[in-house]
Protein backbone atom coordinates (compact mmCIF):
# COMPACT_ATOMS: atom_id res chain seq x y z
CA UNK A 1 0.00 0.00 0.00
CA UNK A 2 1.36 3.28 -1.04
CA UNK A 3 1.33 6.26 1.17
CA UNK A 4 0.46 9.66 0.54
CA UNK A 5 -0.13 13.14 1.78
CA UNK A 6 -2.83 15.06 1.15
CA UNK A 7 -2.27 19.07 0.72
CA UNK A 8 -4.84 21.85 0.42
CA UNK A 9 -4.37 25.61 0.45
CA UNK A 10 -6.92 28.33 0.50
CA UNK A 11 -5.21 31.10 -1.90
CA UNK A 12 -6.36 34.70 -1.35
CA UNK A 13 -2.40 34.67 0.10
CA UNK A 14 -1.21 38.48 1.14
CA UNK A 15 1.23 38.00 -1.90
CA UNK A 16 -2.42 37.64 -4.18
CA UNK A 17 -3.74 41.38 -2.12
CA UNK A 18 -0.94 43.36 -4.12
CA UNK A 19 -1.55 41.56 -7.56
CA UNK A 20 -2.86 43.70 -10.02
CA UNK A 21 -5.23 42.58 -12.72
CA UNK A 22 -4.22 39.75 -14.96
CA UNK A 23 -4.40 40.93 -18.79
CA UNK A 24 -5.66 38.17 -20.72
CA UNK A 25 -7.44 36.27 -18.42
CA UNK A 26 -11.26 36.44 -17.47
CA UNK A 27 -12.25 38.54 -13.78
CA UNK A 28 -14.89 38.57 -11.47
CA UNK A 29 -16.15 41.19 -13.71
CA UNK A 30 -16.22 39.17 -16.66
CA UNK A 31 -18.86 36.41 -15.19
CA UNK A 32 -22.75 37.27 -15.53
CA UNK A 33 -25.27 34.90 -13.59
CA UNK A 34 -27.08 32.99 -16.27
CA UNK A 35 -23.64 32.72 -18.04
CA UNK A 36 -22.93 29.23 -19.52
CA UNK A 37 -19.53 28.26 -20.14
CA UNK A 38 -18.72 24.71 -22.83
CA UNK A 39 -15.81 23.30 -20.94
CA UNK A 40 -15.29 21.01 -24.04
CA UNK A 41 -15.54 16.75 -23.98
CA UNK A 42 -13.29 13.67 -22.53
CA UNK A 43 -13.72 10.44 -23.76
CA UNK A 44 -13.96 8.05 -21.12
CA UNK A 45 -11.28 5.26 -21.85
CA UNK A 46 -11.71 1.34 -20.12
CA UNK A 47 -8.26 1.59 -19.05
CA UNK A 48 -8.26 4.44 -16.94
CA UNK A 49 -11.58 3.57 -15.42
CA UNK A 50 -9.72 0.37 -14.54
CA UNK A 51 -6.59 2.69 -13.67
CA UNK A 52 -8.77 4.65 -11.10
CA UNK A 53 -10.21 1.67 -9.69
CA UNK A 54 -6.92 -0.15 -8.59
CA UNK A 55 -5.48 2.91 -7.60
CA UNK A 56 -9.00 4.39 -5.43
CA UNK A 57 -12.02 2.67 -5.85
CA UNK A 58 -11.53 -0.82 -6.21
CA UNK A 59 -15.33 -2.20 -6.96
CA UNK A 60 -15.89 -5.29 -9.39
CA UNK A 61 -17.70 -3.54 -11.85
CA UNK A 62 -14.76 -0.43 -11.77
CA UNK A 63 -12.42 -3.25 -12.70
CA UNK A 64 -13.66 -5.97 -14.90
CA UNK A 65 -15.80 -6.04 -18.00
CA UNK A 66 -18.00 -9.04 -16.84
CA UNK A 67 -18.12 -8.05 -13.92
CA UNK A 68 -19.67 -4.42 -14.62
CA UNK A 69 -22.30 -6.36 -16.66
CA UNK A 70 -23.42 -8.95 -14.03
CA UNK A 71 -24.08 -5.49 -11.91
CA UNK A 72 -26.83 -3.46 -11.44
CA UNK A 73 -24.75 -0.88 -13.38
CA UNK A 74 -24.88 -3.05 -16.39
CA UNK A 75 -21.31 -2.71 -17.47
CA UNK A 76 -18.04 -1.52 -17.14
CA UNK A 77 -18.16 2.27 -15.76
CA UNK A 78 -16.45 5.05 -14.03
CA UNK A 79 -15.93 5.30 -10.16
CA UNK A 80 -18.16 8.85 -9.30
CA UNK A 81 -14.72 10.32 -7.74
CA UNK A 82 -13.24 9.30 -11.08
CA UNK A 83 -16.25 11.29 -12.96
CA UNK A 84 -14.85 14.08 -10.94
CA UNK A 85 -11.57 13.56 -11.93
CA UNK A 86 -12.93 13.84 -15.67
CA UNK A 87 -15.18 16.60 -14.82
CA UNK A 88 -11.84 18.61 -13.00
CA UNK A 89 -9.72 18.16 -16.26
CA UNK A 90 -12.41 19.38 -18.62
CA UNK A 91 -12.70 22.39 -15.77
CA UNK A 92 -9.14 23.28 -15.78
CA UNK A 93 -8.85 23.17 -19.93
CA UNK A 94 -12.55 24.86 -20.29
CA UNK A 95 -12.59 27.40 -17.76
CA UNK A 96 -9.92 27.57 -15.26
CA UNK A 97 -6.44 27.89 -17.65
CA UNK A 98 -8.22 31.55 -18.62
CA UNK A 99 -9.41 32.78 -15.60
CA UNK A 100 -7.95 34.96 -12.73
CA UNK A 101 -8.86 32.25 -10.48
CA UNK A 102 -8.12 32.41 -6.58
CA UNK A 103 -8.85 28.41 -5.56
CA UNK A 104 -12.40 27.45 -4.32
CA UNK A 105 -13.71 27.17 -0.32
CA UNK A 106 -15.31 23.66 -1.70
CA UNK A 107 -17.72 21.71 -3.33
CA UNK A 108 -21.54 22.18 -2.34
CA UNK A 109 -22.89 18.99 -4.17
CA UNK A 110 -21.87 16.44 -6.41
CA UNK A 111 -24.95 14.23 -8.05
CA UNK A 112 -23.55 11.08 -9.79
CA UNK A 113 -27.38 10.95 -11.50
CA UNK A 114 -26.26 7.78 -14.25
CA UNK A 115 -22.78 5.41 -14.60
CA UNK A 116 -20.23 6.73 -16.59
CA UNK A 117 -18.80 3.96 -18.93
CA UNK A 118 -16.66 3.16 -21.30
CA UNK A 119 -16.48 4.04 -24.22
CA UNK A 120 -18.96 7.31 -24.05
CA UNK A 121 -17.87 11.09 -24.89
CA UNK A 122 -18.44 13.32 -21.76
CA UNK A 123 -19.43 16.92 -22.58
CA UNK A 124 -19.77 19.15 -19.43
CA UNK A 125 -20.39 22.88 -19.62
CA UNK A 126 -20.70 24.84 -16.71
CA UNK A 127 -23.59 27.84 -15.24
CA UNK A 128 -22.82 30.82 -13.23
CA UNK A 129 -25.65 30.87 -10.42
CA UNK A 130 -24.59 33.73 -7.87
CA UNK A 131 -22.09 36.04 -8.08
CA UNK A 132 -20.35 38.81 -5.04
CA UNK A 133 -17.76 40.00 -3.98
CA UNK A 134 -16.43 39.01 -0.67
CA UNK A 135 -16.80 41.74 2.03
CA UNK A 136 -13.71 41.00 3.86
CA UNK A 137 -11.67 40.62 0.67
CA UNK A 138 -12.92 42.76 -2.12
CA UNK A 139 -10.53 41.81 -4.32
CA UNK A 140 -12.18 38.46 -4.02
CA UNK A 141 -14.89 37.95 -6.33
CA UNK A 142 -17.02 34.65 -5.07
CA UNK A 143 -18.87 32.78 -7.65
CA UNK A 144 -21.38 29.54 -7.33
CA UNK A 145 -21.65 27.36 -10.21
CA UNK A 146 -23.08 24.58 -11.71
CA UNK A 147 -21.20 21.94 -13.73
CA UNK A 148 -23.58 19.49 -15.78
CA UNK A 149 -22.06 16.25 -17.42
CA UNK A 150 -23.70 14.87 -20.25
CA UNK A 151 -22.77 12.06 -22.60
CA UNK A 152 -22.95 11.96 -26.57
CA UNK A 153 -26.91 11.18 -26.21
CA UNK A 154 -27.88 14.41 -24.42
CA UNK A 155 -28.07 11.91 -21.38
CA UNK A 156 -27.26 13.53 -17.84
CA UNK A 157 -24.58 11.88 -15.55
CA UNK A 158 -23.15 14.46 -13.30
CA UNK A 159 -23.98 17.71 -11.57
CA UNK A 160 -21.38 19.23 -9.29
CA UNK A 161 -22.23 23.23 -7.68
CA UNK A 162 -18.98 24.66 -6.74
CA UNK A 163 -17.72 28.09 -5.36
CA UNK A 164 -14.84 29.82 -7.49
CA UNK A 165 -12.92 32.59 -5.91
CA UNK A 166 -11.90 35.03 -9.17
CA UNK A 167 -10.10 38.13 -8.53
CA UNK A 168 -11.91 41.27 -8.91
CA UNK A 169 -10.03 43.10 -11.55
CA UNK A 170 -10.57 46.60 -9.76
CA UNK A 171 -11.03 46.08 -6.32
Amino acid sequence: MSSRTATSCISASPIETTMTAQPGLLHYEDFHVGMTIDLGEYPVKAEEIVAFANEFDPHPFHLDHEAGKKSILGGLCASGWHSCAMLMRMLVDGYLSRTAGMGSNGVDEVKWLKPVFAGETLKATMTVLAKRVSSRKPYMGILTMRADVLNAHGERKMEMTAVNLVKVRHP
